[in-house]
């Protein structure tokens, strides 16, 4: 009984969801910064979209780490920081169960940076703007993964000496190719494409679900409000990923 009453507005949705995650051999996961926010990983934007008077992507581009890398260092050592006392929440250990269940058939394809879906338990994961615990180097090939170590406010590359940046992508910067050439690859051969908590505005991620509709597969959202996505969708699952999810995969039975 509780469950009819907590899902009511959702219930036909969750088992249609429920009914075509089940028959999918191959299900792509795009996600984005709604299901981090569910477990407090903050935004860093204040009021007026500014971080200490900087908008962000003046912070977050090539141009101000060449002018001010300690400024830019400043603002992501606070976000490596900020990580530290975050956890996966149910949303991500939802899409953790998926991928159990699938194998091979389950790709998750994430915008976000901050390695939730990895300590989750998911492992075929597409991060297609890098991740910040990882660093690497802004001369040599040199990267590293240094999850929770707190890093010198500008860290020098221990195999030629150079600064190094955080391995993400910033503005202005492309996505890394292979990881891109395997999203689309898994978007375009799934039957049935998640999309959990990204406002499906950020370009080229974004394009990735009319690629999977075009191609043939049945499309889900799960988001707390309308996106562009919702008007693409088969379904959608108005709520938070947190509380979605894992009812869905209650349903899959």
């Amino acid at each position: 009984m509780h469950a009819s009453l907590d899902f009511s507005e959702n219930d036909a949705a969750l088992d249609q969801a429920a009914e075509l995650v089940r028959a999918a051999k191959r299900l792509a996961v795009l996600t984005g910064a709604g299901i981090s926010a569910e477990s407090g990983v903050p935004t860093f934007r204040g009021a007026g979209g500014l971080w200490e008077g900087h908008r962000v992507e003046e912070v977050a581009c090539p141009e101000a780490f060449a002018r001010d890398p300690l400024l830019v260092w400043r603002f992501y050592n606070l976000r490596r920081k900020a990580l530290r006392t975050i956890e996966p929440n149910d949303g991500h250990r939802a899409l953790a169960a998926l991928e159990a269940r699938l194998g091979s058939g389950f790709t998750l394809i994430t915008q976000n940076i901050d390695g939730l879906h990895a300590r989750a338990g998911n492992r075929n994961v597409l991060e297609v703007h890098g991740r910040l615990s990882r660093v690497k180097c802004s001369r040599c090939r040199y990267v590293e993964d240094r999850p929770g170590v707190e890093l010198p406010e500008l860290p020098e590359c221990p195999a030629c000496g150079a600064l190094l940046r955080p391995d993400v992508v910033w503005f202005g910067e492309l996505l890394p190719p292979s990881i891109w050439q395997a999203a689309v690859e898994a978007t375009t051969r799934c039957d049935c494409f998640l999309v959990v908590g990204t406002s499906a505005q950020v370009y080229p991620a974004a394009g990735l679900i009319q690629q999977a509709q075009q191609a043939g597969a049945a499309v889900i959202e799960c988001n707390t409000e309308e996106t562009p996505a919702s008007v693409l969708a088969d379904v959608v699952l108005r709520g938070p990923s947190g509380r979605m999810l894992p009812e869905v995969v209650r349903r899959m039975g």
